[in-house]
């Protein structure tokens, strides 16, 4: 018998659920309802940006990650990387948290379809729509 050196696994696709290799995320969590993530090097590549300055931008809370996969890769939901999310994440961020939520809690209610919304779909949707205001002052309600 001989010994074979150890497999390398493949690159996870952008936009795919990253460390999950073949395996569904499980319904009902967070991966599944998020749905398209990102790497930290596949954010840097799609901002254009060093890594140290993805890394900074989770830091800064500017943007939210979760630990995803069977790897538990640290990811970005995909959605927050449109121009139009972007730029209102950091002040939603801020009133879900001021209101007592964990990052989980944040992205679970970001992305969760709330059809009395004015874009029915998830918060997300609707910051991505141009109404920061109805998305906040909903954050505001849930949050405390």
């Amino acid at each position: 018998m001989t010994d074979l050196p150890p497999t390398q696994p493949e690159a996870d696709a952008p936009g795919t659920q990253p460390g999950a290799g073949a395996a569904t995320p499980p319904e009902g969590s967070l991966e599944a309802l998020v749905g398209s993530w990102l790497t930290v090097p596949d954010v840097a590549e799609r901002l254009g940006i060093p890594l140290s300055a993805v890394r900074r931008l989770l830091e800064d809370r500017e943007l939210l990650s979760s630990r995803i996969g069977e790897r538990k890769v640290v990811a970005v939901p995909e959605q927050f990387l449109d121009e139009e999310v972007f730029r209102h994440l950091r002040g939603t961020f801020t009133v879900l948290a001021d209101g007592g939520m964990r990052d989980e809690e944040i992205l679970e209610w970001l992305f969760t379809r709330d059809e009395t919304l004015r874009v029915p779909g998830t918060p997300v949707d609707n910051l991505a729509a141009g109404f920061k205001t109805e998305v906040r002052r909903r954050a505001m309600e849930q949050a405390f």
